[in-house]
């Protein structure tokens, strides 16, 4: 990965036009289809598989005048009056009227119908009109909208002064989020942060101008992508304040490197492809344990939360794209200019540099070790505290602006009529078997008003065929109230009472119903994805670092940030702390989808910060036991210290500038979107700053050298990541070897492999030592056990890691060029083909120039011949290098004679091979 990545920067920066021209066609094309395609945002949540969407397509074929979306006009009488006397009841009966022509109202109910109870408030200060639409919200158009506007306007100015009309109810429960200045202001502060880390304006300008190219392309084909699919208006402004903090920051991280780099005298070229190499190395990993997190939102099983992981997913895909091939084009156009100002000299500097803060805070830290652990857990388990009041509800128009006339309905509304009028419930049944729907409604209404928390039945009616029956429950508690859930389940508790009754089963159905159905799914849902997100990194992180102790700091880290960061959101949006100060509309549960969209995206930026402060941890560590150093406490904390001072500016510059587009969406944000990026905020502070920079550094100084034990086993079967471009610096350092500008096809020292035998022995070696070279268009062969040599020949194509020593085929060093060789090197395993001269040809197929043969001596008569035929023809036209093995070197020499191979080396392969050892590519 690392050494593609390098190749990669160092193009991009030869190639900047091209590299900027690419992405802003990218851009023009998804932007354009978005303006042609686009079909807008879709708030109509579903949720298959639960009683209450069971219930909805029930109504919506056989009872479709109550299953589509709902709205209501609340009218309030001045000065006393009362609802019922003129001039309010002519005006209220004709707008009745006018209401029932507009296109797509099914029904529209007269608050004055005596076969209706309770639009009308006790003391006649009050009436609702109830209108029907057909299908759900996005099916109603914007004409039908406006003109239940007009209607609306209209009674009012009919009505006396004093009187208040005021529209809402279902279909104007969500608001669409959108953008705002206080957003720009996050922008602002992260430009003002990468100014203060580069000292150059022209330089902090790139990765925020990397992140809009990133995220405007993301959110085009997000946009473009409603023409096929339903996608919530929330969708898109996750995806934005997603896409715009993980883009400016992993243009951050390579940028810094690259300008640290650049400063200390590399070249600008050079240092680009070294920067996207090995920083861009932790980009990538980072960019990938986001998007796990996010396709992981997916553990829900509901629609529209998969599709909102999936979208914020491709904003981050598109960010580490960006990252690592315009990042390095945008360098390529500033060159030398990287540096910055230089920093102000100071006298006493001269005699003895003065400590950063960074290092005089990871001193503290590792010097107490045990006091910053304790102070650290207990101050965010007592921020977690009110966590443990987290109540969850999908939102509705109690939670927009007190100036919205939606908000402005719902109050009054709740005001007059009881808060449950605000989120009516309905109980839906079959009834084609009752010889009386009428009177089985009615007992059937009866029981059910005697359950404890409903205020009164609306209605209670079978549909016009007489096959279906409705009951509209209105309850005595706010939509989003627990004791409304609680409520939908005792209804659900009666209803097999019901059907040994009366022979009908009720389902409990309605725009709150489904809504505390997905916020209960979304709940169940947290252990299962937490244990996930827990567990994907505990693993990912082994790979990484090589440790237990390190991945189990980091999981628990987590599970710190993410309850600290949920009980601040709690005390805020819940208990009502400073909810005036960020204009909180209305205090009380939080938005479903925020515990599990907070715990997948803070898991893959806490796992960012961990790999870049970490990484380098173990970098030192590793350098120091190979410098001689020994492997105990006092090595591990050293490298603790210089591992922290070496990262922190850029991991704190880079949290900041996540912090501050996170915050920016909190104090004028669209309600459904602030209590995420509050808590993605506040989690991002905490994790950043109080355990990845306090507790994980106290932590590692308590385990010392332990901190990197890993047990031999587990070693050798996790994969290996590289994770900081040690193939890059290795490339680097091995570029030389054997001398410069090699000719070598294929030149080896000191190489050998082992394999595990799956015994208690361990592992065994298959050869060692074996040292050769071989010029374009000569022969090794290499001899020994049949084991050996097939470990050899998969060594040399690229199949198998070496285990020790230096090894180069065709110019590229393995085995960090091990892609490249397996897609370039032939490989014919004679031993096994039952055509060996058909194997040998496919080896040779195109214009492969390097074949490697297993088992050259294997074949024999006829096959032999063919075999030797091919090979002659191979070198016709072009110099074709040879790698073959064989356990008879003298039966080898002869057909390689026959094929009239010359320059011919032979390599006696020394190895300790026991008989059941296999070796396999």
């Amino acid at each position: 990965m690392s050494t593609l990545l390098y190749a990669l920067g160092r193009w991009s920066f030869r190639h900047p036009w091209r590299v900027l021209i690419s992405w802003i066609l990218l851009l023009g094309i998804a932007g354009g289809g978005a303006l042609a395609f686009s079909k807008g945002t879709d708030n109509s949540f579903s949720i298959p598989g639960t009683e209450a969407q069971a219930g909805l397509e029930q109504l919506n074929r056989t009872f479709p005048q109550v299953s589509g979306t709902s709205a209501q006009v609340v009218i309030v009488s001045g000065d006393g009056s009362v609802v019922t006397d003129e001039p309010y009841a002519s005006a209220i009966t004709d707008t009745v009227a006018d209401l029932g022509r507009i296109d797509g109202v099914l029904g529209v109910t007269d608050p004055f119908d005596e076969m209706v109870s309770g639009l009308v408030n006790d003391d006649e200060s009050a009436a609702i009109i109830r209108l029907q639409f057909d299908g759900q919200a996005t099916d109603v158009s914007p004409e039908a909208k406006q003109a239940l506007t007009d209607a609306a306007a209209d009674l009012e100015a009919d009505l006396p002064a004093g009187s208040q009309v005021a529209l809402g109810g279902d279909l104007f429960s969500m608001s669409v989020p959108g953008i705002t200045v206080t957003e720009l202001v996050g922008i602002l502060i992260a430009l003002l942060v990468l100014m203060v880390t580069f000292r150059s304006f022209l330089v902090a300008g790139l990765p925020l101008a990397t992140a809009l190219i990133g995220v405007g392309l993301s959110m085009a084909l997000i946009l473009l992508s409603t023409a096929f699919a339903s996608i919530s208006s929330t969708t898109p402004l996750l995806a934005l304040m997603l896409g715009l903090a993980v883009g400016i920051d992993y243009a951050l991280f390579i940028a810094a490197r690259h300008q640290d780099q650049v400063r200390g005298g590399m070249d600008p070229e050079e240092s680009v492809a070294r920067a996207t190499g090995t920083a861009g190395s932790a980009v990538v990993f980072a960019g990938v344990t986001v998007l796990i997190a996010l396709v992981g939102l997916s553990f829900a099983n509901i629609p529209f939360l998969t599709t909102m992981g999936i979208a914020a997913s491709v904003a981050v895909a598109i960010a580490v794209a960006v990252a690592v091939t315009l990042t390095p084009a945008l360098l390529g156009f500033v060159k030398g200019r990287v540096v910055g100002r230089p920093r102000k000299a100071r006298a006493a500097e001269t005699k003895a540099p003065r400590r950063g803060f960074a290092d005089r805070w990871v001193t503290g830290v590792t010097r107490h070790p045990v006091v910053t652990t304790v102070a650290v857990v207990v101050g965010l388990g007592v921020l977690a505290i009110p966590a443990s009041s987290l109540a969850l509800a999908l939102p509705n128009a109690g939670v927009q602006p007190e100036s919205s006339q939606a908000r402005v309905s719902y109050d009054l509304a709740a005001e007059q009529f009881g808060p449950g009028f605000n989120g009516p419930l309905i109980m839906t049944g079959t009834i084609v078997t009752s010889t009386d729907p009428v009177g089985l409604m009615d007992d059937l209404a009866a029981e059910v008003e005697k359950v404890p928390g409903v205020k009164e039945i609306a209605l209670a009616t079978p549909n016009e065929t007489a096959d279906t029956g409705i009951i509209q429950v209105i309850p005595e508690t706010a939509p989003d109230d627990p004791a409304t859930a609680q409520l939908v389940r005792d209804l659900r508790a009666l209803a097999p009472e019901l059907a040994d009754e009366y022979g009908v089963d009720l389902k409990v159905t309605g725009f709150t119903a489904v809504g505390i159905d997905i916020s209960d799914r979304l709940g169940g849902a947290l252990f299962p994805f937490g244990l996930f997100v827990v567990g994907l990194s505990f693993i990912l992180l082994m790979i990484v670092f090589r440790s237990i102790a390190v991945p189990l700091t980091a999981a628990v880290g987590y599970l710190l940030s993410v309850t600290a960061a949920f009980g601040v959101v709690a005390a805020v949006f819940e208990w009502g702390w400073f909810a005036d100060l960020l204009h909180v509309a209305r205090v009380g549960p939080i938005i479903s989808f925020m515990p599990i969209v907070l715990m997948g995206v803070l898991f893959g930026l806490a796992m960012d910060y961990q790999v870049f402060l970490v990484s380098r941890m173990r970098e030192d560590y590793v350098h120091a036991v190979r410098r001689g150093e020994k492997a105990d406490k006092s090595t591990a904390v050293a490298a603790i210290r210089s591992g922290f001072t070496a990262s922190a500016r850029v991991v704190t510059a880079a949290a900041l500038i996540m912090f501050a587009v996170f915050a920016a969406f909190v104090p004028e944000g669209d309600s459904s979107i602030k209590p995420i990026a509050l808590g993605l905020a506040v989690g991002i502070a905490i994790d950043a700053f109080l355990v990845r920079m306090t507790l994980i550094p106290a932590l590692m100084a308590l385990l010392g050298e332990k901190a990197w034990w890993m047990p031999r086993w587990l070693e050798r079967v996790l994969p290996h990541f590289d994770i900081e471009g040690e193939a890059v610096e290795r490339e680097l350092a091995l570029a030389d070897w054997p001398e410069p500008d090699t000719t070598a096809a294929v030149v080896g020292e000191r190489v050998a492999v082992r394999a595990e035998t799956g015994r208690a022995a361990g592992e065994v070696t298959l050869f060692e030592g074996a040292d050769f070279r071989v010029e374009p268009g000569g022969t090794l062969v290499a001899t020994g056990d049949p084991r050996a040599g097939r470990a050899f020949a998969l060594t040399i194509a690229g199949r198998l890691t070496p285990s020790d020593g230096l090894l180069r085929v065709a110019g590229h060093l393995l085995p960090g060029r091990a892609a490249w060789v397996r897609a370039h090197v032939g490989v014919a395993l004679l031993a096994d083909a039952d055509d060996p001269a058909r194997e040998l040809r496919r080896a040779l197929r195109g214009k492969t120039t390097l074949v490697v043969v297993d088992g050259l001596d294997a074949v024999d008569g006829a096959a032999r011949d063919q075999v030797a035929a091919v090979l002659r023809d191979a070198a016709t036209g072009r110099p074709v290098t040879l790698v073959a093995t064989a356990q008879n070197e003298g039966r080898a020499l002869a057909m390689l004679a026959d094929a009239r191979r010359s320059d011919i080396h032979s390599l006696p392969l020394r190895a300790g091979v026991r008989p059941t050892t296999e070796v396999t590519a």
